[in-house]
């Protein structure tokens, strides 16, 4: 088991977790928010892990309120929301801090494991700094819905930009060989 798999987490229903729970897995690690214009990626994401499920993998949506306050619910109207607006069955965890000093320690082991992100990120930065806003360095989660594939013995495998969609072929590519390992 690695020590990322030994992580404390809390689920969204307060129960005690880890990703220990999800050993032999591959787990898609996202953190999510529901006012985001991101957020229609829940529909993508609750697909992805309808059609590839009984295959092993597991997404894991950690919500955050880091980026321009999108996720300012409690825990329980946040799963609300979730399963009211998108039908979202996969596991969700508690709240919690993504980036910056106080950031969860699931996240400061993600981003430390893979601390670049495929995808479209730089375009994202700029399209940030044009809102006036100013991104996160790398290695720092850049916004919500940024994605980490952890593969089944608990290692990063691979990091993905926040609009890389969830049905993106590099994506769907990259979770497909790890489930084949």
């Amino acid at each position: 088991m690695t020590d990322i798999q030994q992580i404390a987490l809390k689920t969204i229903k307060g129960a005690d977790a880890s990703l220990a729970d999800y050993a032999g897995k591959v787990v898609l690690a996202v953190n999510v928010a529901s006012k985001c214009g991101l957020t229609p990626q829940y529909e993508g994401l609750e697909k992805l892990y309808a059609d590839y499920r009984d295959k092993g993998l597991v997404v894991a949506g950690f919500p955050a309120n880091d980026f321009g306050a999108q996720e300012p619910g409690s825990n329980d109207e946040i799963a609300t929301f979730c399963t009211t607006n998108f039908g979202v069955d996969f596991p969700m965890f508690e709240k919690i801090v993504v980036s910056g000093p106080d950031k969860h320690p699931l996240y400061a082991a993600l981003t430390s494991a893979q601390p670049d992100a495929q995808g479209e990120g730089d375009a994202f930065r700029e399209k940030l700094k044009g809102y006036g806003m100013t991104p996160n360095p790398v290695p720092e989660v850049l916004w919500n819905f940024e994605k980490f594939l952890i593969a089944k013995d608990g290692s990063v495998a691979a990091r993905f930009d926040p609009t890389t969609a969830p049905n993106d072929p590099a994506l769907v590519a990259a979770i497909e060989a790890e489930l084949a390992k």
